[in-house]
């Protein structure tokens, strides 16, 4: 899935909350929406961003719907925010953060 998608899925905080509730185990959309006190067609809505962006799978039993973490979605993500952190250390390693910055930016921005 697209980054653009990911970041949008995760910047309502509604979804950042059934994110945080599925970190310990799937939940039936029932027992999410239980969970954030939210009516089944909001949880339904969340849960198909959150499923459409790959941030969390669907398993059916029954007459259930399961949801869990994608972690490996989680772990691209941590992976592609991880270079700015690794940029931020090579500029404070450098000393003269201002010059660094200055260099990186076009001659128009200036």
């Amino acid at each position: 899935m697209a980054l653009q998608e990911t970041l949008k899925a995760i910047s309502d905080p509604v979804r950042r909350k059934i994110l945080v509730s599925l970190r310990e185990k799937e939940l039936s959309a029932g027992e999410i929406a239980q969970l954030l006190q939210m009516t089944p067609p909001a949880t339904s809505h969340h849960l198909q961003k959150l499923k459409y962006a790959g941030l969390v799978s669907e398993r059916k039993e029954k007459n259930y719907i399961f949801y869990e973490l994608n972690t490996s979605l989680f772990e691209e993500l941590l992976l592609w925010l991880k270079q700015f952190e690794q940029r931020k250390e090579e500029i404070s390693d450098e000393g003269n953060q201002k010059a660094v910055f200055d260099s990186d930016l076009p001659a128009a921005r200036r």
